[in-house]
């Protein structure tokens, strides 16, 4: 079933991914080839946030071509979530020393304090990614499928 906002499946989008916390994200390969490894997004409605070492494979995965996959299925996997975004770096520092913030305010196990793992965002290793998503896909296995496509 398709729905026309992300308002509609919100609540249970942030319900799920709370339930999951680890994602595994795609990415495409300088040759064209998919890659993937576990992630831990944080979303602040329908934009999510990753920081990630700005110098690892991925950034250039991200340079070379810009699409991601999400996958959530861990705990429950009657209920995986599938998020297909754009995936860029955010740079302004204004913005990551509020996302900084912000995944302090999120309660665990989905938000934490990044001071002990990079000390500041002027940390070398210290990098944000943030994720537009164009479609969103609640399954719901022996049920019907809720998905949202931006329009």
């Amino acid at each position: 079933m398709d729905v026309p906002t992300f308002a509609e499946i919100e609540t249970e989008f942030l319900q799920r991914i709370r339930h999951h916390v680890y994602c595994t994200m795609a990415t495409i390969d300088l040759k064209n080839r998919p890659r993937s490894r576990i992630m831990h997004p944080v979303w602040e409605g329908a934009a999510g946030w990753i920081i990630s070492w700005p110098e690892s494979p991925k950034a250039k995965h991200l340079q070379h071509n810009p699409h991601v996959s999400l996958a959530y299925f861990c705990h429950d996997t009657t209920k995986p979530v599938y998020v297909e975004c754009t995936a860029g770096w955010m740079t302004d520092r204004t913005e990551q020393q509020r996302v900084w913030e912000f995944y302090k305010t999120v309660p665990p196990p989905l938000g934490f304090d990044p001071t002990p793992h990079y000390g500041t965002i002027d940390h070398p290793l210290f990098g944000l990614i943030k994720l537009i998503p164009w479609r969103i896909e609640l399954c719901t296995l022996g049920g019907e499928s809720v998905i949202w496509h931006k329009k």
